[in-house]
């Protein structure tokens, strides 16, 4: 090909008006196909009629399985399904989850990076954690184009920040200017090709829906003394993974960032329950004390006491952290 031709584009939260500029601006005439991939709750259809209504004259489709591929057209992921791009068609993959959500932005940017390299514009949008980051830097070491809209722009600036840090991208612009950025970089000649690292193949593979387990993961992971908060199974670390990322034998995904959060949600959880398991542990032993008092037994009673007090200490201990979580110290600058 003679120009980039492949857009693809991911966002979260605060995405949705730049990409109403974004799609306003381009020209009836772009001699390139749009794929996106918003995060949306599993039977979301207010995303389809935004960007309808937001594309001007450019057609927009909700992607299905052995669609083909059109210029000048645009593709929105459907809710619950990864949106994978194929030589001239589209697939709907129903792999694991990637940083707990699908359509995630990763296994879409993964997929044009492997089929199309250096023809792929991959632009990161607004929105939360770090889904994209892995994925444009895939399109990066294939020979694409890297956009990242200026986090200083963005609602929720995590997902730009994150991608900066891992990527050496090539424009970091506000969102009002990405729509005539990209207008010119479609009529641009794509940059050589490079050879494709085995772990995009693989990745893409799982985003699919293909079965794997703990061996097709040796080569790209080394086995981490972690659980997967999805399925429980143990996680590998992906080798030269930008970001630092994991993966379990069933395929489930997860950046750093997002595995932190979902273990300190059940850290909480954890302490909450020990909380209550040790209250009702210092109560019953406060009442076999009272039984012991009432029965004549002294020395009894005063052992239980002293068990409950004890049991208090550790109580009054555990909300103190349960507290501190909730309201965490602000730090010295």
């Amino acid at each position: 090909m003679r120009n980039r031709d492949i857009i693809v584009i991911g966002g979260s939260a605060g995405a949705t008006a730049p990409l109403k500029d974004i799609l306003s601006k381009l020209p009836v005439d772009l001699p390139a196909a749009i794929f996106i991939v918003l995060h949306m709750p599993a039977q979301g259809i207010g995303v389809f009629s935004t960007v309808v209504g937001s594309a001007g004259k450019l057609p927009v489709r909700q992607a299905e399985n052995g669609m083909v591929i059109e210029h000048g057209h645009i593709y929105l992921a459907p809710p619950d399904h990864h949106l994978l791009l194929f030589k001239d068609h589209l697939m709907l993959g129903r792999g694991p989850r990637e940083n707990m959500v699908r359509p995630a932005i990763d296994p879409l940017f993964r997929s044009a990076a492997l089929h199309y390299g250096p023809r792929v514009i991959g632009v990161v949008l607004s929105g939360f954690l770090s889904d994209g980051a892995a994925g444009l830097n895939a399109i990066k070491r294939c020979g694409g184009f890297a956009l990242v809209q200026d986090p200083k722009d963005a609602i929720a600036d995590e997902m730009p920040i994150r991608a900066l840090g891992t990527t050496t991208v090539d424009l970091c612009v506000s969102g009002g200017r990405i729509g005539d950025v990209l207008s010119d970089l479609v009529r641009e000649a794509p940059g050589a090709a490079l050879p494709i690292p085995p772990e995009i193949r693989l990745e893409v593979e799982i985003a699919a829906g293909e079965r794997i387990g703990s061996d097709s993961l040796l080569p790209i992971a080394d086995p981490a003394s972690l659980t997967c908060p999805s399925c429980g199974g143990v996680l590998s670390e992906i080798k030269d993974g930008h970001p630092l990322r994991f993966r379990c034998q069933v395929g489930h995904a997860f950046t750093a960032d997002v595995l932190a959060k979902e273990q300190e949600s059940r850290v909480d959880e954890a302490l909450r329950v020990a909380l209550r398991i040790i209250e009702e542990r210092a109560e019953l032993v406060h009442r076999m004390a009272m039984a012991g008092r009432q029965s004549g037994r002294a020395a009894v009673a005063e052992m239980y006491e002293t068990r409950a007090a004890e049991y208090r200490e550790y109580a009054d201990m555990i909300r103190r952290v349960v507290l501190q979580s909730l309201h965490p110290k602000p730090r010295k600058p």
